[in-house]
Order: structure tokens, then C-alpha cells, then sequence
């Protein structure tokens, strides 16, 4: 039999980052507890900023019934001289019966004891506390805090409880919060209690009360807004998906409202501007025409009437925060652009200031421009010694998001090359997973300097990312030196330009920072992995180089006919396992007995004689040979009674496997 349940935990106004970090798991540990209590079934989860629901159409009344078997001591053991010894007498108690309920049955070949029982499921009234209790304990939100006389901590205090099953309230006790079927509803509409009987009152306190539960509405309500003020005032509102969801999350009953700002502050970049209000204030921008504008919108949790207060409330708080921009952006442009302090800023621990490292990158940056010649050799130098100077700047002080962009227009208003500045700017590409590039070939090199040094610094006082953990982010690192060196086409090998770099540093495991770049391969791209392994074990370490054998190889073994196209194949790297590829393989045509073997020769050699534009037209010829190969199979014996005949062939044999591993070991590919 199944009922209605609800449960609502309430608390004081999350905080919307940490939150938004963990709701992607909220419902599947709500799941993952119920079925560990074997009360799986389908839910609804909604929250607000005050509240996380779970509704449920249909849950058990009770567990189901179980069958509990229990195993005890041979019965060599169990008993002596047909006397129960302690091991059945132990065996009993733990059962909970007397030993003459015990019986015996065989297992693993020998007869032990044996008690075989119902247990009787439990109502679920009797285990929803535990089941909330527990979900609580499961969530991980970061920081917590303790409130009242308290010794567990939470997100945030919890503040009422409500818990209904059916029309039944379910009582329990948790965080000094008794379980009811009280709510609340917006805190400017009441701050009082509203008693409810079933899930469907519970609702529409809710939505009487101003509190729209289902994140999706509140969304949807948000854009709305957003596109009515647009039309109304011939505005582009930008979309920033991240401070939408906030929005979403800090809100009950959103209303987008639009407010402005003294067009003076204009003056600054408008990334100052923005951050201002993105980061601080959680404010969209407008722009007309393409240019930012001296307006912006406020997402409002108030219920009014009127928002004419509320508009300006929000113009008076951003105001303070772009007279700072102003005075710290001018105070910037008259100082310059200046490394001269770095050497007071640390970087990390055992590895030096800001400065120092600064000096590293221009070594690493002179090694990269002597392969791939990106620039003059002096701009190079002066700009690798600016890229980090805008940190002891008073704007990124304030705005640490800001580092590298300021620099770029710092050292634009000093007068720098285009590249200088472009390269300030872009430093830090790529920043996420869909991030740009740098744009250009010397940017490029900037960007790897820093990039490189950051890994080749801390894996040299073995600062290395374990498990999950990976504080300075060297996985990301990793992952954007492989996107710009394959995105600009530069050969570098992980294996000997890492070697050659590492010079500056303290010894440590090469092959271990090998593998690691190694790892970051696989997360890299979307292909079959034993496609990425089959290429990796050829031996090739070059990225560019990987990154091409990669995308060729995987077209082919994505083909609808390359499953019967590889069989031939798989059997061909069996048959040369034991052959070293990296020795000379003879081939004697005199030794030649059977037509096949000539034929598969002379097809082989009009394959490997030819100049291929790619990697994917070089193993297209190469798995071509597939019907020449077969019918060698199906007509010569490769281990032949004459060991210089069997030898003859498994060179042949080998020699054409050698082809496709200059490529990829395709022995380690599976479908």
C-alpha cells in the first residue's frame, strides 16, 4: 500500500554558490537513502532559498517483508560428542531462538548450522526521521555553521520541519526542530505559521503565500521580465547563465527590474563595470547597439507595488562600488604598468616571489620562441616581465577576477606593442572547458610560459593534485597547454621538451609528469579510450602529432564496417606478438612458396611506397589490405616446418603491422 509523503526542511536564506555546487546531487542521495531503507520510489524535489521539498505521489506504508538466512559452524564444530559446544550455543543467540530451532544445510561442501527467518518491514512512519536525518549528514556544502545550543552544524539553521504522509503528520526531532505540517510563506507576505492536510494544500499556501516552489517558474518568470524591459526600452539585457541560476536560487517570487547609473562611470573598461555589478551587486548588464549602457537590472525577491524604492536602494549600493573604480583605475594609468614590487608578492612556497617566477616564464618563453620563432625576441622578454604586473595594481586588489585584463589595458595606455598587451590580456587562456584560445602565436607562447612553469614549479616540490584534490589547479593547466599547442599546431613533445625545460627546476620524476599530461589526454577527447591508447602506445609524444593520429584513427574505427574490418587485423598482431618491431625484418622473396605471399608483398609495397597528405588516408591503404592479408591466412601456413620460411613470413607479417604502429598499436584498440 503506498500514500502521499511530503517533506519540507526549512531553513535560513542558503547561500546560492554553495548550494548550486551540491543540487545536482540533492535528489540522487534522497534516492540513495530510501533504497538503502528499501523504500525506492520516484520523487519531486523543489527548493527556494528558504526550503528543500521532496514530494512523493505514491510511498510504501512499510518495508517489505525479508528473508534472513544466517550461517554458523560446521557441524564438526558445532558439536562434540553429540553435545552442543559454544559455537552452536553462540549461534543460537544470535539467531534469537533456542537450538532446537537451528537446522543444518551444505555450503562450500560442508554441512553448517543454519537458521533461515521472516523479518517483517518496518513502517515508514518509523524511518522517515532517520531518512532525513541521514540525508542531512549526506549533503556536502562545504562551510557550516553551528546556531543555538547546537553540536551538529548545517548549511545554514534549520527552522521548522514539515512532514506529512498522507494526512498523517509524521513526528521526530532533529537539530532541536520538531516535525509538523506548519509552513511559511514569503517572509513580506507573513511571518506566520499555515498549518496544512495534504500536499495539495501544502501548494497552494505556498503560491498564495507568494513562494513559487518550482525553480524552472521561478526561471522562466526571470526571463519574462527580462524580455518585457527590453521591448519596452529597446535594450539587450546580457544573458549570464551562472548569475542566472543565483538569481534563481536566491529569490521565491523574482521580479526583474531596471535601474541606472551616472553615465561618468562609463569611463571605466566596461569589464570593470560589469564585474561591479555581476560579482557584488548580482546585476545584469544592457547594452544598445553592441555598447554597455548606464543602466542594468536588478532581480527583486521583494512583493510590492511600488519597486520605486526598491530601484533605488539597489542604485545607492552599486554607486559607492564605481566611485572606487574610477579612483583606483585612474591611480593605476598614472602609476604604469610595473613589475617593480613583485618581488615582495609571493607565489608558492619553495618556489619563490611573483617576480621569480616571472623570470622563469621569460627562460621558458626564449626556449619556445627559438622552435616556433612567434616575435621579437626583446617583446617577448618585456612582456613576460608585464604579464603579472597588474597584480600589485589597486584595481585588481579590489577585482581579482580582473588580473591580466587590467594589465592589458594598463599597459595599452602606456603605449605597448599590440602584441604586448594582447598577451597580457590572454594569459590565463584557456579558462574553462569552452573557453577561447589566445589568438595569436605569440600570445600563445605567453600563455604556455605561464602555464608550464606553474606545472613544471609545483611538481618540482611535489605539490602534485592526488585523488580529487588539486589546489592549484594543475589539471586545468595541463589540459590548456595541450589545447593551445594542438590549436596552434607546434611540436612538442611531453617527453623531451618537458626534459629540456625542466632544467631550471629541481629534480623530480619525469615519467611521472609525463603521465600526467598522459592522463589529461584521455579527459581531452570524446573518442573510444582504447583508440587514444593505441596511439599512445606507438610510442609517439608529440601533441600535435597525437592529437592528428587520434582524430585519423578514430574515423576509421567509427565506420560501420570496421568491426569486420579489424578481425583481419587483431589476428595480425597476434601473430607478430612475440616479433620485435624495432629489429630489421628481412624479407627474402626467394622464399616465397605460395602466390599469396608474392600478391600480399607486392600489395604491401604499393601501399608503404606511397606519400599520404594525412594519417587517415595512410591507414584507410593500410587496412585496404585486408583482402590481401585474408587470403594469406586462408591459404599459407606461417609457421611453416622450415624455421628460415616461417621466419620469411612472420616478417612479412610484421613489417606490415610495423607500418600501422609508426601510427598506432592497434593490437590495444577495442570495439
Amino acid at each position: 500500500m503506498t500514500d502521499t509523503l511530503l517533506v519540507e526542511i526549512g531553513v535560513e536564506e542558503l547561500p546560492a554558490i554553495p548550494f548550486l555546487k551540491e543540487l545536482p546531487n540533492i535528489k540522487n542521495r534522497w534516492l540513495k537513502i530510501l533504497e538503502k531503507y528499501s523504500l525506492s520510489c520516484e520523487v519531486e524535489f523543489f527548493y527556494t532559498p528558504r526550503r528543500l521539498v521532496f514530494l512523493h505521489d505514491k510511498f510504501s506504508l512499510k518495508q517489505d517483508d525479508t528473508t534472513l538466512e544466517l550461517f554458523g559452524a560446521p557441524l564438526a564444530i558445532a558439536y562434540k560428542d553429540d553435545e552442543p559446544t559454544n559455537a552452536t550455543l553462540g549461534f543460537a543467540k544470535k539467531c534469537g531462538v533456542d537450538i532446537s530451532e537451528l537446522s543444518t544445510i551444505d555450503k562450500g561442501g560442508k554441512e553448517v548450522l543454519y537458521y533461515k527467518k521472516t523479518v517483517e518491514g518496518k513502517e515508514s512512519k518509523e524511518l522517515i526521521g532517520l531518512i532525513v536525518d541521514e540525508f542531512l549528514s549526506s549533503l556536502e556544502f562545504g562551510k557550516s555553521m553551528r546556531w543555538g545550543d547546537q553540536k551538529r552544524s548545517f548549511i545554514r539553521p534549520i527552522r521548522w520541519i514539515g512532514a506529512l504522509q498522507g494526512s498523517e503528520v509524521v513526528e521526530f526531532e532533529l537539530f532541536g526542530v520538531k516535525s509538523s505540517n506548519e509552513t511559511y510563506t514569503h517572509r513580506t507576505n507573513s511571518y506566520d505559521g499555515f498549518k496544512y492536510s495534504s500536499i495539495d494544500e501544502y501548494l497552494t499556501i505556498l503560491e498564495n503565500g507568494s513562494v513559487i516552489l518550482n525553480a524552472d517558474t521561478r526561471r522562466d518568470m526571470i526571463v519574462s521580465g527580462f524580455e518585457d524591459i527590453e521591448r519596452e526600452f529597446g535594450v539587450i539585457i546580457e544573458r549570464d547563465d551562472e548569475l542566472l541560476e543565483e538569481v534563481v536560487a536566491i529569490t521565491e517570487y523574482p521580479t526583474a527590474l531596471i535601474g541606472k547609473f551616472d553615465s561618468e562611470f562609463l569611463r571605466l573598461p566596461n569589464e570593470v563595470v560589469i564585474t561591479s555589478m555581476k560579482e557584488h551587486q548580482r546585476y545584469f548588464p544592457i547594452f544598445v547597439d553592441g555598447k554597455l549602457t548606464n543602466r542594468f537590472i536588478v532581480v527583486s525577491n521583494a512583493l510590492s507595488d511600488n519597486f520605486s524604492h526598491v530601484i533605488a536602494g539597489n542604485e545607492k549600493v552599486l554607486k559607492p562600488r564605481l566611485s572606487d573604480g574610477i579612483f583606483f583605475y585612474e591611480n593605476d594609468l598614472k602609476a604604469g604598468l610595473n613589475p617593480k614590487g613583485l618581488d615582495r608578492v609571493t607565489f608558492i612556497k619553495g618556489l619563490g616571489s611573483i617576480y621569480d617566477k616571472e623570470l622563469r616564464e621569460q627562460k621558458i618563453a626564449k626556449y619556445l620562441n627559438s622552435k616556433y620563432h612567434v616575435g621579437d625576441e626583446e617583446l617577448l622578454q618585456e612582456t613576460v616581465l608585464l604579464s603579472k604586473a597588474d597584480l600589485i595594481t589597486d584595481m585588481v586588489y579590489e577585482f581579482t577576477e580582473l588580473q591580466g585584463l587590467m594589465g592589458y589595458y594598463y599597459a595599452k595606455s602606456d603605449g605597448k606593442d599590440e602584441q604586448c598587451y594582447m598577451a597580457i590580456k590572454e594569459q590565463y587562456l584557456p579558462t574553462g572547458e569552452d573557453s577561447a584560445l589566445p589568438s595569436s602565436d605569440f600570445s600563445s607562447v605567453v600563455a604556455l610560459s605561464n602555464k608550464l612553469d606553474t606545472i613544471l614549479g609545483l611538481f618540482s616540490i611535489n605539490k602534485i593534485p592526488t585523488g580529487t584534490k588539486d589546489p592549484f589547479a594543475l589539471r586545468r593547466a595541463c589540459v590548456g597547454i595541450m589545447k593551445i599547442i594542438i590549436d596552434r599546431g607546434f611540436s612538442f613533445s611531453i617527453k623531451d621538451d618537458l626534459e629540456a625545460l625542466s632544467c631550471e627546476y629541481d629534480k623530480f620524476d619525469l615519467e611521472q609528469l609525463e603521465n600526467f599530461f598522459i592522463d589529461r589526454l584521455y579527459s581531452l577527447y570524446t573518442v573510444n579510450s582504447s583508440v587514444i591508447k593505441a596511439v599512445l602506445n606507438s610510442g609517439e609524444r608529440d601533441l600535435v602529432q597525437i592529437d592528428k593520429k587520434i582524430k585519423a584513427l578514430s574515423l576509421i574505427v567509427d565506420k560501420d564496417d570496421f568491426s569486420e574490418i579489424f578481425s583481419t587485423f587483431k589476428r595480425v598482431a597476434n601473430i607478430v606478438k612475440d616479433v620485435e618491431l624495432s629489429s630489421t625484418l628481412e624479407i627474402d622473396k626467394n622464399l616465397f612458396l605460395l602466390n599469396e605471399e608474392s600478391e600480399l608483398y607486392i600489395a604491401y609495397n604499393s601501399v608503404s611506397l606511397r606519400d599520404y597528405s594525412d594519417y587517415e588516408s595512410e591507414l584507410e591503404a593500410l587496412f585496404g589490405l585486408k583482402k590481401s592479408i585474408d587470403n594469406f591466412f586462408d591459404n599459407v601456413m606461417v609457421n611453416d616446418k622450415d624455421e628460415k620460411i616461417k621466419n620469411n613470413r612472420k616478417n612479412l607479417i610484421a613489417t606490415i603491422y610495423r607500418s600501422f604502429f609508426t601510427i598506432a598499436d592497434i593490437k590495444e584498440i577495442s570495439i
